[in-house]
């Protein structure tokens, strides 16, 4: 006998703790970015070194994002989140704690960033969201908004919080307190309540998969093949807009302390206003989750990603005023807020869940290598022109840009009803 799908209310009284606990777990992956910025300043000032090379580690880790997303997303979707996220944790805690042990030496820093970027593959926003968007039919939107508000919580943490502490610990020590304190709870969260539906019986039930193997429940799954996949020109117009609003969001995401200082905050307002705009983006995505699980997603992504056409101007040196900037760096916050957010839910609802793994990865990999891109790119900028004007001005244009892409999307493929577990 058939049995009716789940409502918003039963698909969150069973899962969540998961919706936490991906939260969470995303949040500690994506504490480097917004924490790049506020190292800047403390190791310039030891070792001498430019933007540039402050920045490159990001991108680094963006490019090993980029080439390893693929492959995890297929091990995804063979052996389930758990299994990567707990190992994966484990790992990048340690890699995070060994920045602490930096020593002015070009080639360590690398080694570094490397030895991150590898270990944090297994924790990127595809495992957390594969685990959620299996878990959720009728909700998914907003429990995809709050599990990929993890970025945003560490918005919302970091700057206040790494100001401080290595101001009263020193940077080194900061390191340690951001790799165990929050690494710590991310894994003791993740050991009790991360697990993926889609591989464990009944949403929200733990007891293990049917009698069907698991080759079957992924083929009764609904949704694209890869080669579908491939070829849908709505899934290539999400991709392109994803990796151009990123680029440019992602560099302002690190150096968006040291673009606050320039316009003329001090560094313990820049550390708040950096904070605020982690705020705006919890707003975003909790806005926007529930918006798309009413509106199509065009209109909702598409002028909020035009939105930001407005805010970026507003952040130029000597352009705005004390409110300005305020508003700027809120509308900012807002936006970056929802655009992982918009890809995993377009790419759950344009490509199905039988290879969302797969898919997202993909489109993780194309989020890395914007992440790759962005901060170095603006920091050769500022080295070169001394200013971040150029970044911003390109900001607003992109902006423009990818909010047009996400207008042109046509209407959701109607998927036969979720299988039954």
């Amino acid at each position: 006998m058939e049995q009716r799908p789940a409502s918003k209310r039963q698909e969150w009284k069973a899962n969540w703790r998961l919706v936490l606990t991906a939260a969470v777990g995303f949040s500690f992956m994506s504490f480097m970015t917004p924490a790049a910025g506020i190292f800047m300043g403390p190791l310039s000032k030891e070792f001498g070194w430019s933007r540039t090379l402050l920045s490159i580690g990001i991108s680094i880790a963006g490019i090993i994002g980029m080439l390893g997303s693929p492959l995890f997303g297929y091990l995804l979707d063979r052996l389930g989140a758990r299994r990567l996220a707990l190992p994966g944790l484990v790992l990048t805690m340690l890699a995070t704690a060994s920045f602490a042990l930096t020593n002015g030496s070009v080639t360590q820093w690398t080694i570094l960033w490397i030895l991150w970027g590898f270990a944090a593959l297994a924790i990127h926003s595809t495992t957390w969201s594969t685990a959620v968007a299996g878990a959720f039919q009728a909700g998914r939107g907003l429990a995809l908004g709050l599990t990929l508000s993890g970025t945003a919580l560490a918005q919302v943490i970091v700057p206040p919080l790494t100001n401080w502490l290595i101001m009263s610990q020193g940077w080194r020590a900061a390191y340690l307190y951001l790799a165990f304190g929050w690494g710590g709870v991310a894994l003791i969260l993740s050991s009790l309540f991360l697990f993926d539906a889609r591989l464990k019986g009944a949403r929200g039930n733990k007891e293990g998969i049917s009698e069907k193997s698991l080759s079957e429940l992924r083929a009764a799954m609904p949704g694209l093949s890869i080669r579908q996949a491939w070829r849908s020109s709505e899934l290539w117009r999400v991709t392109i807009a994803t990796f151009l609003i990123l680029t440019v969001t992602i560099a302002i995401l690190v150096h968006q302390f040291p673009i606050l200082l320039e316009a003329g905050a001090s560094r313990t307002k820049a550390a708040w206003l950096a904070s605020l705009a982690g705020l705006a983006g919890i707003a975003g995505k909790l806005i926007t989750g529930s918006l798309i699980d009413k509106y199509h997603a065009r209109w909702v992504g598409g002028i909020t990603l035009a939105s930001t056409a407005i805010a970026y101007p507003l952040l130029l040196e000597g352009v705005g005023s004390s409110t300005l900037i305020t508003i700027g760096i809120i509308i900012s916050g807002y936006a970056a807020g929802t655009k992982i957010q918009l890809c995993g839910y377009l790419t759950a609802r344009y490509a199905g869940m039988k290879n969302y793994g797969a898919v997202f990865g993909f489109m993780t990999s194309m989020i890395a290598l914007a992440s790759a891109i962005g901060p170095v790119a603006a920091g050769l900028s500022y080295d070169r022109f001394g200013s971040y004007t150029l970044l911003l001005v390109v900001g607003a244009i992109v902006s423009l840009i990818s909010g047009a892409l996400i207008f042109s999307l046509g209407a959701y493929p109607e998927w036969r009803d979720e299988p039954e577990y």
